[in-house]
């Protein structure tokens, strides 16, 4: 019975003070790239990348920026990547979970980019 008492204390303790968004979803987030036409030079977080790509990057609490400079298909433009308040993070508030909350915030995985950016150069 005490055993019982440990485990699911333990359990409980696990759930209260992490938080969902970071459990849930984790702390880095998959992007999907592509551009018309395919093939355009881009960086992001100082990263060169080929579209289309996919590419992971961290949740952290500001917008990025995704640079097109490419003089072979001349196209030049800036793509805001907006990190928006992940929907998982609100199951914390709902349940009552400060501390998961808070856990969130503190590692980023309360904010979400979008998940496909689309870069039309034509």
């Amino acid at each position: 019975m005490i055993n019982k008492k440990i485990v699911l204390t333990s359990i409980a303790a696990i759930f209260t003070f992490s938080g969902c968004a970071t459990v849930m979803d984790g702390e880095t987030q998959t992007i999907s790239i592509n551009s018309n036409p395919s093939g355009l030079r881009a960086t992001i977080d100082g990263k060169v990348i080929h579209t289309p790509a996919i590419i992971k990057v961290k949740r952290e609490g500001y917008d990025r920026v995704i640079r097109v400079d490419d003089d072979k298909l001349k196209c030049h433009k800036i793509i805001a990547l907006n990190k928006h308040v992940n929907p998982t993070f609100f199951a914390n508030l709902l349940s009552g979970g400060s501390f998961g909350s808070t856990t969130d915030y503190a590692s980023g995985s309360m904010w979400k980019y979008d998940d496909n950016v689309n870069i039309n150069c034509k």
